[in-house]
């Protein structure tokens, strides 16, 4: 049995959709939903309740933070594989069993992640990653990560030398879509709750590890992940958390040199990100682009899964029927099967 966990906060609308997705997915997998809600103030609670009946709802009057909450969830849980999943994700019908399958497969796993798209069909790099150590992290952030996509030394940090359509071991999972099995969960006691929110992934995987266990990448199937829709990703506000939960992991797990040298590039990483939002807000503020303002001429959505998941997913979006064409567009190559639907 399989338990899908997902935190929520504030993004009812995609939750509904991540819901319906993974509602088709336990037909193939038996299982449980379990949301948490971290004190939403959309009408999360009246809108879904009713929507999803067989859906065990939290409702926290706080925000917990994504540790926190993930938690208090799967210990009430009753799966042998724990799912953390976003609620700004699709997944397809066989996704679970896929998954969940081979998990239960290799005795020496602890976790599995998965290849992730974005919303216009683009791979996410943090589908696969490596640990921060200083030079990764060195590299990244001075641009030659970016430089040298491909390299095994320079672009680490995303494991850009390994192929993005090959199952294999990596080192960090993303907490987007994160399986692990239950009992490697209790011998780590889950998440760090000393994370607020960003680096609770790469935590748990590292300790993942530590354990003797393997994380794995999952590349023979693949889910969308719209990513950040409860931060934007350059507000300060992003900037703080997701660099101060760096700082956290490296006090943590890293001594000595390395530790301060990692850390003092944090800090300047931290002042340069923090300039750049301020300017850009400036410009923004006192001189708004035009482009901004234009509309788009086409719009995509793209959905994966079998061609079965289109065609129920595809009924949940309105279509004008004067204006607007669906469209399924031919398959983009890959092992599995992305479906997408382009209105026009």
């Amino acid at each position: 049995m399989i338990s899908v966990i997902i935190v929520n906060y504030n993004v009812k609308y995609f939750l509904e959709r991540s819901l319906l997705a993974v509602r088709e997915a336990l037909v193939c997998e038996p299982g449980e939903i379990i949301v948490f809600d971290n004190a939403s103030a959309d009408g999360s609670k009246e809108y879904l309740e009713p929507k999803f009946p067989e859906v065990r709802f939290i409702w926290n009057d706080e925000n917990l933070g994504f540790g926190r909450a993930n938690n208090k969830a799967w210990k009430q849980a009753k799966g042998d594989i724990i799912l953390f999943l976003n609620p700004d994700t699709l997944i397809g019908r066989k996704c679970l069993s896929n998954t969940a399958g081979f998990l239960r497969s290799k005795e020496e796993a602890g976790a599995l992640g998965i290849r992730m798209i974005n919303g216009s069909g683009r791979f996410l790099k943090e589908s696969k990653r490596g640990y921060p150590t200083v030079m990764t992290s060195f590299y990244k952030l001075c641009g030659l990560s970016s430089l040298f996509p491909r390299s095994s030394v320079f672009a680490r940090y995303y494991l850009g030398h390994l192929d993005p359509d090959q199952t294999q071991e990596i080192d960090v999972l993303a907490g987007a879509f994160m399986m692990v099995k239950r009992e490697v969960l209790e011998k780590t006691g889950g998440f760090d709750e000393d994370f607020f929110m960003y680096g609770e992934d790469i935590d748990l995987s590292y300790r993942i590890q530590q354990l003797g266990y393997k994380n794995y990448y999952f590349a023979d199937d693949t889910i969308v992940h719209f990513k950040g829709e409860s931060t934007r990703r350059d507000s300060l506000n992003y900037i703080r958390m997701f660099y101060s939960a760096m700082i956290i992991f490296v006090r943590k797990h890293y001594k000595g040199i390395p530790a301060i040298l990692l850390r003092t590039c944090l800090y300047i990483a931290i002042s340069v990100r923090a300039v750049v939002a301020l300017f850009s807000l400036f410009l923004h503020r006192f001189f708004p682009s035009k482009e901004r303002f234009k509309p788009m001429n086409k719009k995509r959505l793209v959905m994966v899964g079998e061609q079965e998941d289109a065609d129920c997913v595809s009924t949940l979006f309105t279509f004008d029927q004067q204006s607007d064409s669906t469209e399924l567009l031919p398959r983009i190559p890959s092992k599995k099967i992305r479906n997408v639907l382009s209105r026009g």
